[in-house]
């Protein structure tokens, strides 16, 4: 709660890169920086997050999986975006969901509401790798948000400094950000 009694909304962003001059943080913190007082949005760092191993799940769940699997359940929502490595997400995204996911049916994305996006230099924009997010997260028992993709082409051209410049695709990315918002009220 805000100090003037306003309920915060808190979103958590994961980028599928790592990359220093990532195209899909540099989304993940554009988006950030517009976003009204009553509704924050953090990014939770997934390159320590070590591959999926059953066996050491459990009791013997690595540090950096719990706590991201705490910023998780204590996010309002999640906000996804991934590039597109041979037509899919990225294997760092995939193996944060195989973690997050667990328990099975009982995880911590169990009924979350997401947003997912794909950016790209290429024309396609990751559609592909949209599409495959889409798939994995709804196995998990997330909310996806139900909307037109938000596939971002031509990212290397819209981004300049760490932040997108490109005027209509932050205008795509508020009606975005507006759909999570009313799937998280719902």
């Amino acid at each position: 709660m805000s100090s003037d009694g306003r309920i915060i909304t808190k979103l958590l962003g994961l980028s599928g890169s790592i990359r220093r001059e990532s195209f899909n943080t540099a989304i993940l913190l554009s988006m950030a920086g517009r976003l009204r007082g009553d509704v924050t949005l953090s990014l939770h760092p997934l390159n320590e997050v070590p591959a999926y191993n059953q066996d050491c799940d459990g009791d013997l769940t690595p540090a950096v999986v719990r706590e991201l699997r705490r910023a998780v359940g204590a996010a309002h929502g999640l906000v996804v975006c991934s590039p597109e490595y041979n037509y899919g997400m990225s294997g760092l995204l995939k193996n944060a969901i195989d973690w997050i996911s667990r328990p099975a049916m009982k995880s911590t994305l169990k009924g979350k509401p997401v947003l997912i996006m794909s950016c790209s230099p290429s024309s396609t924009g990751g559609a592909r790798a949209h599409a495959q997010m889409r798939e994995a997260l709804s196995a998990c028992l997330a909310r996806v948000v139900a909307r037109p993709q938000v596939a971002i082409a031509s990212a290397k051209e819209k981004i300049q400094n760490g932040r997108l410049i490109d005027n209509d695709t932050l205008v795509l990315l508020d009606g975005a950000v507006k759909d999570l918002l009313e799937e998280i009220a719902a």
